[in-house]
Parts: structure tokens; C-alpha cells; sequence
């Protein structure tokens, strides 16, 4: 925190500042309409490179005047409806009249221009919702300010059969109930900041409970929230899960090509439903980010971490968790307006301190670790995207743990041939019908991936260095030794939109006493054997997912939608074989949906 501190205020205080916003919550319904619109467009976004998410909420707009100023002749009312959702979302950030070739497309659909960005029609008592966005603005030159509610309420239904225990159906309820505050804003338009806080009572579906027996804390038997860090049970029995939600930061340009983020949340690099990079699967952490930015086609992200081990840690004890450190960079190129390729890198590690060696932005992690004598996790990868023809989107992955060459050209099987791979493709506007869209993707992991060892000279603990923070993997939510397939169905009619989501996912289990690489938590040192290792060792299971959702947008950003889901388990342990269905209806208010599946 000191080293923090200090960097902090060496930048700060030495460098001026240049006009930064902040960032747009992850979200995945509103970072598809974002990554919709730069397919659209046929190129990539001048103001930020998409693999590295967040976005931040000025080159957002950026993208929206870049698509008005020169509308698709086959844009659609949808089309427009969304550019103008996104304007507004980030009216601030509005400068530029719309084009007269714009407001004439949008008059013709009958798409109302307000007189100035983001304007409400019916202000509540001349004070409130003055915009459509925000419940609250105050805007003089020097400060811009936003508060919003934050409110998630939901009930539902889960119908659970099959389950060894129980001769008839298990029928349980579920429930959300999120209450809480959004503030965001700048000070004199350089330094932007952003908070969150929520309270949060939950009843889950009972895959998830079966799920998080993985990832709860030593000596917890409830209460898991997955996504998030500190939680404790809640009613009757503990089924249910309260905890709380916060996440904050401050930014600012240190320089007008770069700039830095400090404060605590998620990162995401990565161009589809999951990253096998970096994701935000996991609960927010302590971070430190700065982007640089060499003209539009190359993009630099260096992120450094401060993580949480709470594997080892007893639940009650008086005691801090210990903390741990990721060091992270990746390197985006335009290598022309339609092709973007990426170079990432990773080193987890535990000290004392924090690893100074590695703060070092522009250096290669293996030299450092190899310079220094330490055994701890380091990870490469690659990622490649391709945009088409203004409706397709091509994107891929490559995540290397480790590896020994002659035994990937003998295919033995060696425990040490760690990877992951993704395949995806997202295709727009699907044979012509506006606002239907289509994504496919394909994720594995072999045994071990993201898992590390004891290294008893050092003391540090396989928990100090494997790829998790709060006891959940930093990147697949399945962890390692898995193959997933996934598909996702969009459509939309302006306010009112469905999302299917369907799944098949295939991966190995642990019986008790025995290490396959499933499980990151585990020290790959007690595997179960070095060679013959292969994707779905173990206890063999698959998983087929159907998640189907029905949202209207009331008001903006003020949600009612309802949802239907079934999972079918089916194990090679035949007591671990199950299927759940869930029906559930919610009124979201300032909150994202988060897809769980897993």
C-alpha cells in the first residue's frame, strides 16, 4: 500500500492532468450494444480498444458521434433508440449538435432530439431526474456530480429433481433484494471518480449453493455470493447468502496519452462471454491501472494487484487475510482497421511486500521471476479479433501456464502441459433481420491450468499463487480441465428485449482425496498422476444450461424482466447428478444482470 501511495502521489502531484471520464460499469447487455455498434461501424473505435474493458464513458460517446455522423442507411429504429440510450447514459460527455443527416434519419423514425443531452421530458418536482439518467445531477465548471439509486429486487422459484437424498422434488424459493447508491463524476473535468454501494440479501438457485462448496472459506458451510468477498448466511437454515457490494476509484491523465485508475473493482480483457485472461468472475480487488495509448492503433495496459487469500484463512479468526499480488500487462495493436492482436502477461506471486521488481511496466515477468530466484505463477497469452464485413466479429484467445515442448509432440499427457483456448464469433443483424444477434463461443482448459505449487524454501503456499483472488479463479468460474460450448441469441425492439443463453459444458470432478486439476484452489504438486492427463478426468460430468430472459425498459435504466432456467447435471458419480429449474421475475433499477453460468 505504501509503494501505492507513493506512485500515487509521484504522479499526482508532478505531471498535469488532462480531461478523463470515468469508466461504464462492466455489464454485458450494455458492452454488447457498445461492441454492436464498433462491428457496425466496420473498423475499431478510435477512443479505446475493446479487448481491454472498461470503457470509459467519453469514448463512448465518441463512438456514437463517429455512427451519427455518417448513419447506416439500414440502421433501425432499434438502432437509434440505442445510439441515443448510450448518449444519454453519458450525456456529460455530449458535446457536438447531432449532424443534419442524423436528425433527419432520427425524425423520419420518429426518434425525439431533446434540446440539450440526456434531458428528461417530466423532471420530478424540478429537482429530480432532470436527466433521464441520473436522479440526481449538479453540474458548475468546476465539479460534475451523479447520484442514482441502486435497487434489485426479484422473487422466483426453484424446482429441483433427481437429487439422491430426496425422493420427490425439492422446492425452494429464490429471492434478491439489492438496495443501494451510485455516484459518479469529475472534478473540473481531470480527475473522474466513480462509487457503489449496495446492501444485498440473496436465496440462489441450488446449483450455485452445490457449486460454491468449492469456494467457500475454511470452516464456512454457507452464505456463498459468487462474484463477491466477504459474505455470512442468511435465513432460515443459512440457505440464503447476505453481503455487502462496494467498489470505487479515482482517474485521471497523466499525460495526455496516458492514464491512471486506482481504487477498487473488476478488469476484463477479453472479446467474449468469458475471458480466459483476465474476467470479472471474481469478487473486485485492489488495483492500480495505467493505459497508454500511442495514436489510435496501439494500446499498453499495465495492472497491478493487490489480491486476497482466503483459502487458508478460518472463518471467526481474528486475523487479516493474507494478501498476495498480480502483475499484468497486455499489449493491443490495430494491425489495420479490421485486424487487432494481443500479447498478455501475468505473474502472481506473494512477499511480505510488494515485489518491486515488478512494477517495472515495460520488462518480461519471466526474467524478473528468473532473476530473482522465486518459483512464482507466470502466464502468457495471446488474443486475436477480426471485424467483417459490419456484421461479424471473430475473436481467439491462447492462455499458456506452462509447458514442455517435447511432451506436447509426444502427446503423453504430462500434468505440466497447462493451457487454455478460446474460440468465439459474434454475427450481427443475423441474415438480415435488424437487432437479432448471435454468438458462439468455445472455452477449454486442461488439468492444472491456473494451479500452483508449495514451495516449501520460500514458504509460500500453492493458495499464495494460483490464479484466484477471494477463493474464486480470476478467469473461468469452472476453474481448469473443462470444455465448454456456448450460445447466445439476442434480440430487440427498442425498449423491449429477450437473451437466450445456452450452454454444454464437460468437466472433471475430484473425489474426495484426489487431485484431477479441476480445482485451482489445490496444490498441483498432489495431482493424481504426471502423465495420461487429459480434459474431463475425474469424476466425468456434463452440464446443459438454458437460460432464457424477457426485459422491458421501463424508464432508463429501470428494468422488468423475467427469466427461466434449467440445468441438467448429469455425473459419473451418480449422486452428484441433478437437474434445477429456476422461474424468477425482477425489477432492476441501476443494476447489471449478471449471467451465472457455470
Amino acid at each position: 500500500m505504501r509503494t501505492y501511495l507513493y506512485l500515487f502521489g509521484l504522479l499526482f502531484f508532478s505531471l498535469p492532468t488532462f480531461a478523463q471520464s470515468p469508466f461504464v460499469p462492466l455489464n454485458a447487455d450494455y458492452y454488447h450494444l457498445i461492441d454492436r455498434y464498433e462491428i457496425r461501424q466496420g473498423r475499431w473505435a478510435e477512443g479505446f480498444h475493446s479487448t481491454t474493458k472498461p470503457y470509459n464513458r467519453q469514448s463512448v460517446v465518441q463512438l456514437t458521434d463517429s455512427l451519427l455522423a455518417h448513419p447506416a442507411p439500414d440502421f433501425s429504429d432499434t438502432d437509434y433508440f440505442n445510439l441515443n440510450y448510450l448518449r444519454d447514459d453519458s450525456w456529460e460527455w455530449v458535446k457536438d449538435p447531432l449532424s443534419d443527416s442524423a436528425r433527419q434519419a432520427m425524425a423520419v423514425r420518429r426518434q425525439q432530439v431533446p434540446t440539450a443531452p440526456g434531458d428528461s421530458r417530466r423532471p420530478l418536482f424540478g429537482v429530480f431526474y432532470k436527466k433521464k439518467a441520473d436522479f440526481y445531477n449538479l453540474q458548475t465548471p468546476d465539479f460534475d456530480l451523479h447520484v442514482s439509486p441502486v435497487v434489485n429486487f426479484g422473487v422466483g422459484f426453484d424446482n429441483v429433481t433427481g437429487l439422491p437424498d430426496n425422493a420427490s422434488a425439492l422446492n425452494q424459493q429464490t429471492f434478491i433484494n439489492t438496495r443501494g447508491l451510485e455516484i459518479r463524476g469529475s472534478i473540473a473535468k481531470k480527475i473522474g471518480f466513480y462509487s457503489y454501494f449496495a446492501d444485498n440479501q440473496a436465496f440462489f438457485p441450488y446449483y450455485i449453493n452445490d457449486q460454491s462448496r468449492l469456494y467457500l472459506r475454511s470452516g464456512q458451510t454457507g452464505g456463498y455470493a459468487p462474484g463477491e468477498s466477504f459474505s455470512k448466511p442468511f435465513g432460515s437454515g443459512g440457505r440464503g447468502t447476505d453481503f455487502l457490494t462496494a467498489r470505487g476509484y479515482f482517474t485521471f491523465n497523466v499525460a495526455k496519452i496516458i492514464n491512471l485508475q486506482f481504487g477498487h473493482d473488476r478488469n476484463f480483457i477479453g472479446n467474449g462471454f468469458r475471458s480466459l485472461l483476465l474476467s470479472d468472475n471474481a469478487a473486485p480487488y485492489l488495483f492500480l491501472k495505467l493505459t497508454t495509448r500511442l495514436g489510435k492503433n496501439i494500446q499498453y495496459t499495465n495492472l497491478f494487484t493487490e489480491l486476497q487469500n482466503t483459502q487458508d484463512l478460518v472463518v471467526g479468526a481474528s486475523t487479516l487475510n493474507p494478501n498476495k499480488y498480480a502483475a499484468m500487462h497486455h499489449l493491443s495493436i490495430n494491425i489495420s482497421p479490421k485486424f487487432n492482436v494481443g500479447v498478455f502477461e501475468a505473474e502472481v506471486f506473494s512477499r511480505d511486500r510488494l515485489e518491486l521488481n515488478y512494477l517495472n511496466p515495460v520488462i518480461f515477468y519471466r526474467f524478473v521471476e528468473s532473476y530473482r530466484g522465486s518459483a512464482d505463477n507466470a502466464m502468457i497469452g495471446l488474443d486475436f479479433k477480426a471485424n467483417l464485413a459490419t456484421h461479424f466479429l471473430f475473436y481467439t484467445q491462447f492462455m499458456l501456464d506452462e509447458f514442455i515442448l517435447k511432451d506436447i509432440i509426444a502427446g503423453n499427457g504430462r500434468y505440466t502441459n497447462k493451457y487454455a483456448f478460446q474460440l468465439g464469433g459474434k454475427y450481427i443483424d443475423v441474415l438480415n433481420v435488424p437487432n437479432l444477434d448471435l454468438q458462439v463461443e468455445m472455452n477449454l482448459a486442461r488439468p492444472y491450468t491456473y494451479s500452483h505449487i508449495t514451495t516449501p524454501a520460500t514458504g509460500v503456499t500453492a493458495s499464495q499463487a494460483n490464479y484466484v483472488h477471494y477463493s474464486q479463479p480470476l478467469a473461468h468460474p469452472l476453474g481448469a480441465n473443462f470444455l465448454e460450448g456456448i450460445g447466445i441469441v439476442r434480440y430487440q425492439n427498442k425498449r423491449l428485449s429477450g437473451t437466450g443463453t445456452f450452454s454444454v459444458m464437460m468437466y472433471g470432478t475430484d473425489p474426495p482425496g484426489r487431485n484431477y486439476g479441476g480445482n485451482i484452489l489445490l496444490n498441483y504438486d498432489d495431482r493424481f498422476r504426471d502423465y495420461g492427463n487429459f480434459i474431463g478426468q475425474g469424476r466425468k460430468t456434463i452440464a446443459t444450461y438454458a437460460d432464457l430472459r424477457a426485459s422491458y425498459m421501463i424508464k432508463h435504466n429501470v428494468f422488468l424482466e423475467g427469466r427461466v432456467l434449467y440445468r441438467f447435471q448429469d455425473s459419473q458419480y451418480r449422486p452428484d447428478s441433478y437437474t434445477d429449474r429456476t422461474a424468477s421475475i425482477a425489477l432492476r433499477w441501476n443494476v447489471p444482470y449478471r449471467s451465472l453460468v457455470f
